[in-house]
């Protein structure tokens, strides 16, 4: 079986976010985006940590009841956050999605400097790409 690469389906321009940014200027980047989660990078790109929609609404609401929003992303983003490479194999990130809860992944190069980012979307439109050109391959030496 032939491998689908990462590289062909990740989203080259994502999203980012730094440890220093306030909650609410990244929540606007998440709305004005849409986009459900995404890296936290440091000045030189390195993957840091990561946030999602999930970490600021919980802060938001905290905000809301204590009336005060004095928050940065760093005080809020997970820390160590799982990373791919973009010559990895489409079919092996789908089995790790299967046991692993992030929906986003970052795709990092040889030095940890985030290039991009894969979702479940995306990994969804390989796998099935790959059916249908599998089925369409199959399908026609039958006739």
């Amino acid at each position: 079986m032939e491998s689908i690469k990462i590289a062909d389906y990740m989203n080259r321009r994502p999203v980012t976010f730094t440890a220093h940014m306030p909650i609410a200027e990244a929540v606007e980047l998440f709305l004005h985006n849409q986009q459900i989660g995404g890296p936290v990078i440091d000045e030189n790109r390195k993957v840091i940590g990561f946030l999602s929609e999930q970490d600021c609404l919980i802060k938001m609401l905290e905000a809301t009841y204590l009336n005060e929003n004095h928050c940065d992303v760093g005080d809020v983003m997970h820390g160590d956050p799982l990373t791919v490479k973009k010559e990895a194999s489409v079919l092996d990130l789908a089995q790790q999605m299967t046991h692993h809860k992030p929906k986003i992944y970052p795709i990092v190069d040889d030095e940890d400097k985030l290039i991009g980012v894969i979702n479940r979307s995306a990994v969804l439109k390989a796998i099935d790409d790959h059916l249908r050109a599998m089925y369409e391959r199959g399908h026609t030496r039958l006739v």
